[in-house]
């Protein structure tokens, strides 16, 4: 495999996030971390790993049988599964912890945000298409109306093969540049915004190997489709935002960058 990628951005990745909203950065650890982190995924999805559950946003892809959608987002485990579509809030497990601090990402962020900028995490999030299942993930640009200002990047790992054939993340170039839909709460298009946006423009299919990383742009246009093949595809998803960022709902959001920053062995 390519070797790991250096802890610095190059100006050309720079330069292609901020023209095209995204940056494949390709390998950021050695791939022994990454299967560590699968199994780790494994062992929470299961009931099995020593983690405050109760703390652990869990939602399942399948709420009541296979021809059901996406059960609540709520935290507790919901039972010993593999299918679960989403779990967050794993800035609490040191492992994810120690991953979503690389020196590389702080660098992002300093170049990002700015240098001596404070930076917090609005979510680390397990993202789960499981094997011949998963959800189809309509157009859209990722925002929050409880924020005062938007989170500007994400970084999204493969803990599996990404394909087009198990529903890997599609994009739009250069899409980050404005909002489509303002009016709507989480950047959602609706169906005839969707079909004039398919009608002028090729997406970018995101297929990555497991390990590599694609840094993105929160407002750039993304979609994904179901899991049609017999492996699932994982990911975790690491959104990074300016720790000054306030919520309406007085959400704390823990600092990852900086001063005060979350540390691996309080993590737990």
């Amino acid at each position: 495999m390519n070797a790991l990628h250096p802890p610095r951005l190059s100006e050309e990745e720079l330069r292609q996030f901020e023209e095209q909203g995204f940056a494949r950065l390709g390998r950021v650890v050695p791939h022994a971390q990454i299967e560590a982190l699968g199994q780790r995924i494994d062992e929470i999805m299961l009931g099995r790993a020593a983690i405050e559950y109760e703390r652990i946003m869990m939602q399942l892809d399948r709420v009541a049988g296979e021809d059901s959608g996406p059960g609540p987002q709520s935290k507790g485990h919901k039972g010993a599964t593999l299918a679960y579509r989403k779990i967050q809030d794993l800035e609490l497990d040191p492992l994810f912890l120690v991953y979503l601090q690389q020196p590389l990402f702080a660098e992002i962020c300093a170049r990002v945000y700015g240098t001596g900028v404070a930076i917090a995490c609005f979510r680390a999030m397990f993202m789960n298409k499981p094997a011949g299942k998963g959800t189809h993930l309509v157009w859209h640009q990722d925002r929050w109306s409880d924020l005062d200002r938007d989170p500007l990047i994400t970084v999204w790992t493969a803990l599996d093969p990404a394909t087009l054939a198990n529903g890997c993340v599609q994009v739009v170039p250069g899409s980050h540049r404005a909002l489509v839909n303002p009016e709507h709460p989480s950047g959602f298009l609706s169906a005839e915004q969707a079909a004039e946006l398919l009608s002028k423009t090729q997406p970018v299919p995101l297929e990555l190997e497991a390990g590599e990383v694609v840094l993105l742009h929160n407002w750039l246009l993304h979609s994904s489709d179901v899991n049609r093949t017999a492996i699932p595809r994982r990911a975790f998803s690491v959104c990074y935002m300016d720790a000054a960022t306030v919520s309406s709902r007085g959400a704390p959001f823990p600092v990852v960058f900086g001063e005060g920053a979350l540390q691996p062995a309080a993590a737990g």
